[in-house]
């Protein structure tokens, strides 16, 4: 493997995607990384405080001492097979630590002893972050914003996906964005999702249609996608931002929300608990979900509400999911289509173009260079 320097082109990491090893603690991962990293870390959880108390009490020198002693013999090799293994497969990466010291120094030295130069990240985790939250004030603050809405049931999602220039909150957030939105699997930490949608609005920044022009295209959404909060900063370029909006019929919203929130559903929850465990959680889904909003509908209407459901899921246990419709229809008219057409009246003056799905994909194409 030819050397390589280390690096501080942060752009070209996060537009290309380049692989990197986090070779910080486990703990220190799952509360925030980023996209293309794998968690290959020089210490454990146990080992890191440790050596952190050891630091505190006796120093550098005796913390790197206890270090070296903690990682060595066979867990030292069996760390460095890993190191090594992901650089063989991935050749163009990086490694780094929380601030491009001593950790992600200590395992290119390690590497190298083993036979395989592999560069770090100059500055480590907490320098591609803070580039990543400088870019995203300067999108939110500099860059024009164009955003996608429409009555639930629409199929956004997948029209925003069309467009080299658009960013999907939805799919970033793993979350259909409704109080039905819950997916299997759960959603990203915070620090997980503004990682990730700093990226996608750098890439997008980026782009052949922005560079000449045009907005960058995002769904209008709420504060809250899920349990993932938009950062304050797009928040508010969102509120100033004009819109699209996207006309669908009340039976072809009806038939895509069956589609989405219900065939398509039972099939991931089924693949990810299997058929029956997977069948009894997507039901509690659904109930808990329909719960949620038990206040905005009102008693009457949510005990309607939820005795259809009811009754569909017990016909969906005999495999007719057919009656699904009933409720999702009176939800769709007596829930989100009043909400929904109280928050557009407020925004009016906001609408840059009204259309169907065809009119609104020509009119978001000519955008798209």
């Amino acid at each position: 493997m030819s050397h390589r320097p280390d690096t501080g082109d942060f752009l070209d990491i996060f537009l290309n995607d380049i692989p990197l090893i986090d070779t910080r603690a486990p703990v220190e991962f799952e509360k925030g990384a980023l996209p293309t990293s794998v968690s290959l870390p020089l210490m454990t959880n146990d080992e890191r405080a440790q050596v952190g108390t050891c630091y505190k009490q006796k120093g550098q020198q005796a913390a790197i001492e206890l270090g070296h002693s903690l990682v060595c013999g066979e867990v030292k090799e069996k760390r460095v097979s890993a190191w090594v293994d992901f650089a063989e497969r991935n050749p163009q990466g990086y490694l780094y630590c929380w601030r491009g010291g001593l950790r992600s120094q200590t395992c290119q030295q390690w590497m190298h002893e083993a036979g395989c130069d592999y560069p770090r990240i100059s500055g480590g985790y907490k320098a591609m972050r803070q580039y990543l939250l400088h870019e995203f004030e300067q999108i939110c603050a500099h860059q024009p914003l164009l955003l996608l809405a429409g009555k639930t049931g629409c199929n956004k999602t997948d029209m925003i996906n069309e467009f080299s220039y658009s960013v999907d909150l939805e799919g970033l957030a793993h979350h259909r964005g409704s109080s039905f939105g819950r997916l299997p699997g759960g959603q990203p930490t915070q620090l997980n999702f503004e990682n990730a949608l700093a990226i996608d609005l750098l890439k997008a920044k980026h782009s052949q249609a922005v560079a000449a022009g045009a907005p960058i295209l995002l769904e209008d959404e709420g504060r809250l996608v899920g349990r993932c909060a938009l950062p304050p900063e797009l928040q508010h370029a969102m509120e100033l931002s004009p819109l699209v909006v996207l006309e669908v019929s009340l039976e072809e919203r009806v038939e895509h929300s069956f589609h989405n929130y219900i065939l398509d559903k039972l099939v991931k929850w089924q693949r990810a608990l299997g058929e029956e465990e997977g069948f009894e959680a997507f039901a509690d889904d659904l109930v808990q979900s329909l719960y949620r909003v038990r206040k905005r509908l009102g008693g009457v209407r949510y005990r309607e509400a939820a005795e259809l459901m009811e009754r569909a899921l017990e016909r969906h246990r005999k495999g007719d999911p057919e009656m699904h419709w009933d409720w999702i229809l009176g939800l769709l008219v007596d829930y989100y289509d009043p909400m929904y057409d109280y928050q557009l009246r407020n925004r009016k003056g906001r609408i840059e173009f009204t259309g169907n799905r065809e009119e609104v994909r020509e009119y978001l194409a000519a955008k798209d260079v």
